[in-house]
């Protein structure tokens, strides 16, 4: 809280000037190692060490929807090994409609793919997201009773049974659950949230949630980072005493229209670090191709896109880095092929080739902001 007092008017120059002394003071830590030799014992006084940093805590991430789903294998391997040597962290979909489009056949096999070869490539793992009134699944029942009972149920199902899934988006997009094109997509499951007022379903919902997997963190995800967010929805979420339900605070940011400035990058943490509780910066976009796209043209990547995307992306990422109630970044799509409504917004472009951006976050997330270093072994045996 002293820092944020100190910082609230701090200016677009210093945010980034200061970058650098924030990571030192935020993202790193002392340690003690001890030193045994082959034989067990300590290794003599002043014998040189070499300490290299083996994981982020911070999470580096993107959602993973098109891993293994290529025509070509070669784009597969790709895809799997630019996203490993890269990110420790994957965002897992769970979209009723699609996931369980026969009831009570979801898609737990393609799920328990994923999560393996995660587990095999030391990547942590997120499901997004567990109730949103996107799209209907066609079987569900007109009972909008028997609605909440199926919805709340699902989660119970899901988290249960991938308790190696350690975050979750509970809630998505609550803020706007009531917009024209959720209303047509999900009438049903619209319908039954209506009834039961939307700060009683997302109370519900995590309550459900936090009983299904008590060890798991639950995130409150909306694309809303005005103070409608706030007020209809982060302000409601506690329980019968004024306790918090969630444990993440989720903030999208897709960028289509142009990167965001660094004072607003800013300033949007500082709206929600007030609440104290981390933010995941949770689907963030800056595209390579140009930014007055017309919709229903072919999207693009453009030379001059992908070094201006290189730039803003080192920017953006070292901005929220820096910021102390940042834990996690999540990219979308990691691959041109197969984005989210066609955008150029990739670290890789549809050939899987890395871009600019991929090999610019690299050099920050395995370079700049990786520990390499050397220390000297004390006369306790203790570096």
């Amino acid at each position: 809280s002293t820092l944020r007092a100190a910082d609230d008017a701090i200016s677009e120059a210093d945010i980034l000037g200061q970058a650098d002394a924030r990571i030192e003071q935020h993202r790193k830590g002392d340690a003690v190692v001890k030193v045994i030799g082959a034989d067990g014992k300590s290794l003599p006084a002043g014998t040189k060490i070499k300490i290299e940093q083996t994981r982020h805590a911070f999470l580096f991430g993107s959602n993973i929807f098109m891993l293994g789903r290529y025509p070509r294998e070669r784009l597969n391997q790709e895809y799997g090994k630019r996203f490993a040597e890269l990110l420790n962290y994957a965002t897992l979909g769970f979209y009723w409609a699609s996931y369980e489009p026969e009831r009570g056949r979801p898609d737990y096999e393609r799920t328990e793919q994923t999560v393996r070869w995660c587990k095999e490539h030391n990547v942590g793992c997120k499901g997004h997201p567990l109730a949103w009134n996107w799209a209907d699944p066609k079987w569900l029942p007109d009972d909008l009773d028997e609605v909440i009972r199926l919805q709340m149920q699902r989660i119970t199902d899901i988290m249960s049974r991938f308790k190696d899934i350690r975050y979750w988006d509970v809630v998505n997009e609550a803020t706007h659950h009531d917009r024209p094109d959720f209303l047509k997509r999900s009438p049903r499951l619209s319908a039954a949230i209506t009834r039961t007022g939307v700060p009683a379903f997302v109370q519900q919902a995590f309550k459900t949630a936090r009983k299904a997997n008590p060890e798991a963190a639950l995130i409150i995800n909306d694309y809303r980072t005005d103070e409608a967010f706030i007020d209809k929805v982060i302000s409601k979420l506690v329980d019968e005493d004024g306790r918090p339900l969630h444990d993440v605070i989720g903030i999208q940011c897709h960028q289509h229209g142009g990167a965001w400035s660094t004072k607003h990058t800013w300033e949007i943490c500082e709206r929600f670090a007030k609440f104290d509780k981390p933010l995941h910066f949770t689907e963030a976009t800056i595209i390579s191709g140009d930014v007055r796209h017309r919709q229903g043209a072919p999207w693009e990547s453009t030379p001059e896109g992908e070094k201006r995307q290189a730039e803003e992306v080192v920017r953006f990422y070292t901005v929220l880095f820096s910021h102390p109630a940042v834990e996690g970044i999540t990219w979308w799509d990691f691959s041109d092929a197969g984005a989210w409504q066609g955008a150029p917004a990739g670290f890789l472009r549809k050939d899987m080739t890395p871009k600019p951006a991929y090999d610019a976050l690299k050099g920050l997330i395995k370079g700049k902001w990786w520990t390499t270093t050397e220390a000297a072994v004390d006369k306790d045996g203790q570096a």
